[in-house]
């Protein structure tokens, strides 16, 4: 008896016609952010930018790809311009853009201090939708599972300083490490 195996038919799959409404449903975050951000006010960025030039990426554009990437954990310039182009979430924000990686950059290094009171609007208006619960959110660049392992380091040095237990043993402080869905900590 031989076993029998489903098999991919790649060009048919090449040929195959795919919409970006098919791949992201009405509750995807990249839909979501493209609603918020038509809703924010983004004239002090708009105000930055000149009547010479050749013709800029929208502000919306940029910012959405950035908000999507740090929700998402891609930081990188770099990864999102790629991304545009392998991505659909990212391919959708970009509405078939590509801004190149220094665009991206230059954006982000240009409004930082809007586009951090930006995400904060944005946080907050999910919150009051109900579709986000705020816990400890860093925009500063701290690394939180640092922080935790310093705080543990702590915990531990004020143990060794304790006496010993009833069993002769100084009790231990681990860092707890939160299990992912695919098994990673």
């Amino acid at each position: 008896m031989s076993r029998k195996f489903k098999t991919a038919d790649y060009e048919a799959t090449l040929n195959s016609t795919v919409t970006l409404r098919d791949c992201l449903p009405p509750d995807h975050l990249a839909r979501f952010i493209v609603d918020v951000i038509t809703q924010l006010d983004l004239s002090a960025i708009y105000a930055h930018y000149g009547p010479r030039g050749g013709e800029a990426i929208a502000p919306e554009i940029l910012f959405g790809l950035l908000f999507y990437g740090y929700a998402t954990g891609t930081f990188s310039a770099r990864k999102i311009e790629r991304a545009t182009y392998e991505s659909m979430p990212f391919h959708f924000l970009a509405g078939g853009l590509h801004p190149d990686h220094d665009t991206i950059a230059n954006f982000r290094k240009t409004f930082l201090s809007e586009l951090k009171d930006l995400f904060v609007h944005i946080l907050l208006y999910a919150q009051e939708l109900g579709v986000l619960t705020l816990g400890n959110i860093s925009l500063d660049g701290t690394n939180p599972r640092r922080c935790l392992q310093e705080q543990c380091d702590q915990l531990q040095a004020s143990a060794r300083t304790r006496q010993p237990t009833a069993h002769g043993s100084r009790p231990v402080v681990r860092p707890h490490r939160a299990r992912r869905a695919d098994g990673d900590a």
